[in-house]
């Protein structure tokens, strides 16, 4: 994970459009922090924020976002104007003890409301924290009161999934109401940035009937029996996922000639038809489309597999394919390998 990384406001756009950065909390800017957050309309915001909010508070609260970042438990981040390259506010994830979902929260310095700084920190942020994080889900609450935050959950993708009441530190009393939001990986994925729409594989808004999406894949498997995979990078569906290499079918190509494309295009390996062997496939309904997926074994190629579109690669053996997360529609694939191999 890098130190500093720009904030896109749609997929797909340069580091360059964005008009937010993030980086990591650093000792440094506590005094920054405490100037921006020391806001009465911040704070009421905030379950967790006294008011006045102190400024021996602020250095304790960034000495503690260090030290669970160390620890695995929570990842923060300074939210940064992209032009000026100043502090506008803060963003984190923090890991639920079971490891396999997260929190949402962030703020920003009430100058700076309106700007659609929220919108890109937070969006991004949760594209990060499925693409490099072990969590499926990624949860947020968020006062009643608090409108703009509504907008800007509606706006990312998440849906509402319960109402409650909370107790506000800077509010003292009766405990608020707050609604709850949800998003996980897989609704993340196909669902369009800017409208929050949910859209096929091929970017079209879903039809009534689901379209097919035929995509083709190669357990590689080396001498000692393990079998490649490859972890999808960020900005990429599904991310953070690890899956057999492979890819879509162009009009008029075959499984077989899909992969022997796919193959050298993305780990720079050739093989031959003649060496992909059918072996299983998996049938799938994602929310958007329906997924066919052709599974081939494969034990000859010409070259060394290299991650050519920013994947991660691992050898794995079978016995060890449940410990790597992979997309629901390869899971059911991984018993079959195990018994096999």
């Amino acid at each position: 994970m890098s130190d500093l990384f720009a904030i896109a406001d749609r997929a797909g756009t340069t580091a360059s459009a964005a008009s937010t950065a993030l980086r990591r909390l650093e000792a440094g800017d506590a005094a920054r922090f405490h100037l921006l957050i020391n806001d009465w309309e911040i704070c009421r915001l905030l379950p967790e924020a006294p008011f006045p909010y102190p400024e021996s508070l602020a250095r304790a609260w960034i000495d503690t976002a260090i030290a669970d970042r160390a620890a695995g438990r929570a990842y923060e981040f300074a939210i940064l104007d992209a032009a000026s390259g100043a502090m506008i506010g803060s963003a984190g994830l923090r890991l639920a003890k079971s490891g396999d979902s997260a929190s949402l929260g962030y703020w920003l310095g009430r100058r700076h409301w309106g700007k659609g700084h929220a919108r890109e920190a937070a969006g991004q942020l949760i594209r990060w924290g499925f693409a490099e994080l072990p969590v499926a889900t990624i949860a947020a609450t968020v006062a009643e009161d608090n409108a703009a935050s509504l907008a800007v959950l509606r706006r990312i993708g998440f849906a509402e999934t319960g109402t409650g009441r909370a107790r506000f530190i800077g509010r003292p009393g009766e405990r608020l109401p707050v609604r709850h939001f949800a998003i996980t990986r897989e609704a993340l994925a196909f669902r369009d940035p800017e409208t929050s729409q949910e859209v096929s594989g091929s970017g079209r808004m879903i039809d009534a009937m689901k379209p097919l999406l035929t995509v083709a894949a190669c357990a590689l498997v080396d001498k000692r029996g393990d079998i490649l995979l490859a972890r999808r990078p960020e900005g990429k569906k599904l991310a953070g996922l690890w899956e057999f290499p492979g890819g879509k079918l162009v009009a008029g190509e075959t499984p077989e000639a899909a992969l022997v494309r796919e193959l050298a295009e993305e780990i720079g390996v050739a093989v031959r038809e003649a060496d992909l062997a059918p072996f299983a496939f998996a049938s799938h309904a994602y929310e958007a489309f329906h997924l066919l997926m052709p599974l081939y074994l494969c034990r000859r190629w010409r070259g060394a597999p290299e991650a050519r579109e920013g994947q991660t690669l691992a050898w794995v053996s079978p016995a060890r394919l449940d410990e790597y997360p992979m997309p629901p529609a390869d899971r059911p694939l991984i018993p079959l390998l195990r018994d096999f191999l």
